[in-house]
């Protein structure tokens, strides 16, 4: 019987906070490095967002899947400032995987569970307009990037268009993003799945985008976990080489997608069991939450 009535209290403690996200949309950034049973229980967290009435959209990466596929045909990975630099051989592999893989596996693990998940590239319904990235912008964030360094077909977003995701949220579906966008030329680009994620946030005016990854958080210099830091505070860190690599598009995508009207922004810890439930559920959340 105590077991039962704890199971109760519990439910009865998220109640405030299945009401104040009730109708809300939830961006949410899967990262490729989080699989296996980590995505069954990933895909069982949006169900349940799904049900209680959230609107949860999911855009993934896939880098690791993609870096294996590469090693495997004796393609050599290289990064600049934690973005895969893609010749057009590297845009054939990156759009197959991303696409015809890793958004089949979640979609798959999704539906799996009792929910309804339909997957779309960023080409789809043309949500992702993109450009060659602009390798300046990222050069005051700190990091040793040259003025002349060339990422290849690696994108950013121009423009969202979040209409096919409108209709698709409205028909109960819970869209499924693969981070691959193209320009008016029909050209395709890579592009890192944090920032379409919050670019994606910003159009839909999501209450929150939540960047899943393989680490605890943003870390100190101890290596501690930082609860919650403001944006020039993020800043500072990226130019001393204390957030690097790959959690700097993290850093910029979330301080983007804040000033572009989301409400909060997380880079929480997907490995953990139910993250995403106690990040939306608790008080005291998991992770790392950024602020303006």
């Amino acid at each position: 019987m105590k077991e039962l009535i704890k199971k109760a209290q519990t439910l009865v403690e998220a109640l405030p906070y299945i009401r104040e996200f009730y109708g809300k949309t939830l961006v949410i950034k899967y990262g490729g490095s989080i699989s296996g049973s980590e995505l069954h229980n990933f895909a069982r967290d949006i169900v349940l967002m799904k049900y209680v009435g959230m609107h949860p959209v999911v855009v993934h990466g896939g880098g690791p899947q993609i870096g294996n596929l590469l090693g495997r045909l004796g393609i050599k990975s290289k990064f600049i400032a934690g973005l895969r630099v893609t010749d057009a051989e590297t845009m054939e592999i990156v759009e197959m995987v991303l696409v015809g893989k890793v958004n089949q596996e979640i979609i798959t693990a999704i539906n799996s569970l009792g929910g309804s998940a339909a997957g779309a590239s960023g080409k789809d319904g043309k949500i992702i307009v993109a450009k060659k990235v602009d390798i300046s912008n990222m050069i005051d964030d700190g990091g040793d990037i040259a003025e002349d360094a060339d990422l290849g077909m690696v994108g950013e977003v121009e423009r969202i268009n979040p209409q096919l995701i409108k209709v698709l949220e409205s028909a109960g579906f819970i869209t499924v993003i693969a981070p691959i966008g193209f320009d008016e030329e029909g050209r395709s680009y890579n592009i890192n799945a944090d920032h379409v994620a919050g670019k994606i946030a910003g159009a839909l005016q999501a209450e929150k985008l939540i960047l899943l990854t393989d680490v605890p958080g943003i870390l100190d210099e101890e290596k501690n976990l930082i609860s919650s830091l403001t944006e020039s505070t993020a800043r500072e860190l990226m130019k001393n080489g204390i957030i690097t690599s790959g959690m700097i598009p993290k850093v910029r995508c979330a301080i983007e997608a804040l000033h572009e009207g989301v409400n909060k922004a997380h880079i929480i810890d997907g490995r953990v069991e139910h993250a995403l439930i106690l990040e939306i559920f608790t008080d005291a959340g998991v992770g790392t939450e950024i602020l303006l």
